[in-house]
């Protein structure tokens, strides 16, 4: 099934459309996302049928999913907006096991202030727009976060945009707070300067030990819950 567009998808504001590129989790310590990855997809949250879907998406563990945007996890089929929050959650959950203070550090809502704080930091004139645009938009001496505040809609209404001025300016606002920033360190196995046959060792073993984890979980898990989707509802 094809990816759904985040073009597609109706954003209140640009701050909501860039916030589906970003991840979901950002600046973990490397030892927290390292036991994210070394968990694989965690206990009790998902069926084998959703761990299936996930790796044949291409996401290996918990440790991929949170440093994965909201668009890239919604793409998958099974995974709307409601699976969404409770995966973030749960990641929350996870993080805060090992990581003091997390879970007020790293709630959605943390995160969003701390990325709006940083586009109040920067002037408009920082993204690709002309001047004159600014201005009439009434945005002279503004901050990027006062543009990010607009809808898609309501710049395009003025008729002082385009479609592609816009696609533009949420591509910049992504990059300015971090989308496409490597976040998960490989796991400490594993080694990018390792010959390739001991790298398909690396991968066989993990494939292995994650498989026998996926078998030990559904034989404990209620027979209600091998069934349909996630254990949490």
């Amino acid at each position: 099934m094809p990816r759904r567009s985040s073009r597609a998808i109706r954003f209140d504001t640009l701050f909501a459309e860039v916030g589906a590129r970003l991840p979901l989790f950002e600046d973990l310590p490397p030892d927290t996302m390292e036991q994210l990855t070394a968990s694989g997809f965690g206990r009790g949250l998902l069926t084998a049928s959703l761990r299936s879907r996930l790796r044949k998406a291409g996401f290996r563990d918990l440790g991929h999913l949170a440093g994965s945007s909201p668009d890239a996890i919604t793409g998958i089929r099974k995974f709307g907006p409601v699976r969404l929050e409770r995966l973030r959650t749960f990641l929350l959950g996870e993080i805060a096991r090992g990581l003091p203070g997390a879970r007020a550090i790293h709630a959605a809502e943390a995160t969003r202030d701390r990325r709006l704080g940083r586009l109040r930091d920067m002037p408009v004139g920082s993204l690709p727009l002309d001047a004159d645009a600014i201005a009439a938009l009434g945005l002279a001496g503004g901050s990027c976060a006062d543009l990010a505040g607009r809808s898609r809609d309501d710049l395009l209404g003025t008729g002082r945009v385009t479609s592609g001025d816009v696609d533009r300016i949420v591509a910049a606002l992504a990059g300015f707070l971090g989308a496409g920033r490597p976040i998960a360190p490989r796991p400490a196995e594993d080694s990018g300067d390792a010959p390739a046959a001991a790298v398909e060792a690396i991968a066989a073993r993990r494939a292995a030990r994650l498989a026998e984890q996926d078998r030990e979980w559904e034989e404990a898990a209620p027979v209600g819950g091998r069934r349909g989707g996630s254990r949490t509802g």
